[in-house]
């Protein structure tokens, strides 16, 4: 996807809650005469992205020795509105027809809200097995605290709730967890060897 179609691609995440964290991943395949001017290229955007309102990180995740040039860089955002504000700014855009002689293809964007933060869909997206070990590694230790933390919570306030609803709780309690703390951290401090082809 080119520079020009960069509103359209924002439009993607019109339908979540703008107050919902947004993660664009964006995909570059660097033709392989450009890939230092790309490099270069990147020093420049990333900073300048920084500088938006509502930026909260970066990371590139940069292609194997061999193989196909793809870079793939993840871009937070504190919300949609603010991601827009960066996708639709002439700086942007200005950066993005600098890029264009540099790339063998159109750019990619995936937007990813609430629940699609854990991993990227699509193209690009980790092996299976890699997300199965990552999401079961992350789950296991919160069985043992979230479960105590309810209990002793259930205990101070002298409520017995019965066994189904008390899971259920339990169920919720990891599930934020996991969304709003774990796996936003977890896939982060792995997206280089979660998203390598191996």
């Amino acid at each position: 996807m080119t520079a020009k179609d960069a509103p359209e691609v924002t439009a993607e995440v019109d339908a979540a809650a703008d107050v919902e964290p947004v993660v664009a991943v964006i995909q570059h395949e660097v033709r392989p005469d450009a890939v230092e001017r790309y490099e270069a290229w990147l020093a420049r955007i990333m900073p300048a992205a920084a500088a938006f309102a509502g930026h909260r990180g970066v990371q590139v995740i940069r292609p194997g020795p061999t193989g196909r040039r793809r870079y793939t860089v993840t871009a937070r955002f504190a919300s949609i509105g603010f991601a827009k504000a960066w996708f639709e700014s002439a700086t942007r855009r200005e950066l993005m027809r600098e890029a264009e002689p540099l790339l063998a293809g159109d750019e990619a964007i995936h937007t990813l809200a609430g629940l699609e933060l854990w991993f990227e869909r699509g193209p690009g997206a980790p092996v299976r097995w890699k997300q199965f070990a990552v999401t079961a590694a992350a789950i296991y230790p919160l069985t043992l605290p979230v479960p105590a933390a309810l209990q002793a919570a259930l205990a101070s306030l002298g409520l017995a709730l019965p066994l189904l609803l008390q899971h259920l709780l339990v169920a919720v309690g990891i599930v934020a967890a996991m969304t709003w703390v774990v796996m936003p951290t977890v896939v982060r401090a792995l997206s280089g060897w979660l998203y390598r082809r191996e």
